[in-house]
């Protein structure tokens, strides 16, 4: 029983030392590269957000007076040639007012309400005529202006494209100082999300002074993509 049982143990025992070679030599040879692309363009939409902020000393008084502006500032954009499917309200608040105590509970001295709508720009060189004609028709709220791309997938796809042949080509240049022949892909995995850079570019900018158009900075975005793939390879012949 106990030769039986130290038998075992010795095939055990060689199995597992015996496994890695096996895994290892079920590892096809490869060349593994990464490649890299990107693509920039000057962003074709633009989203801005404006809106009025009015004070009262009753509610009823800063939600009357907060209507009246936003109905100047709305028919301002819609002067500007805004459609109306482009303009949606983002934030809309009535809040009180509270004097500084510090000994106790504040008053309430009035209320301020506001309200905001973001603005979608379909020509980005408007961006700085809009903003100016909002601050005319009262806006005293104006917030974020964020430009995109609005085909920023095709885009992608041209830089995935690009990628891959970068891929292919430092891999052709490793076979070749290797002596041996690229064969078919074996994994193609793009690493993390597309990256977007962007650098700066002025709108209409003009020395501030009193009236002066608003200086705008539309910038460029460069979408950026790696791809790794690992290629067979074979002897040449």
């Amino acid at each position: 029983m106990k030769h039986a049982l130290a038998l075992a143990v010795t095939v055990a025992c060689a199995s597992l030392y015996a496994a890695p070679a096996l895994a290892q030599s079920d590892i096809p040879p490869a060349i593994s590269v990464t490649g890299e692309a990107s693509v920039s363009v000057s962003p074709d939409l633009a989203l801005l957000d404006a809106g009025v902020a009015s004070d009262g000393k009753t509610a009823r008084e800063a939600s009357d007076a907060n209507n009246t502006a936003m109905a100047k500032v709305l028919a301002a954009l819609k002067t500007a040639g805004i459609e109306d499917k482009d303009v949606q309200t983002s934030r809309l608040s009535l809040q009180p007012q509270y004097a500084p105590n510090r000994s106790g509970p504040s008053a309430i001295t009035g209320y301020r309400a506001s309200n905001r709508v973001t603005v979608k720009l379909h020509d980005v060189s408007k961006v700085a005529s809009t903003i100016d004609a909002l601050v005319g028709a009262g806006a005293n709220d104006i917030g974020n202006v964020n430009f995109t791309v609005s085909k920023a997938s095709e885009l992608l796809d041209q830089a995935r494209d690009k990628a891959f042949a970068d891929a292919r080509r430092k891999a052709e240049i490793y076979a070749r100082a290797a002596g041996v022949t690229l064969g078919t892909p074996l994994s193609i995995a793009e690493e993390g999300a597309p990256t977007p850079m962007f650098r700066a570019k002025m709108l209409g900018a003009a020395p501030m002074a009193m009236a002066a158009p608003t200086p705008i900075a539309q910038g460029e975005e460069t979408l950026s993509v790696t791809v790794a793939v690992s290629w067979g390879i074979k002897a040449s012949q």
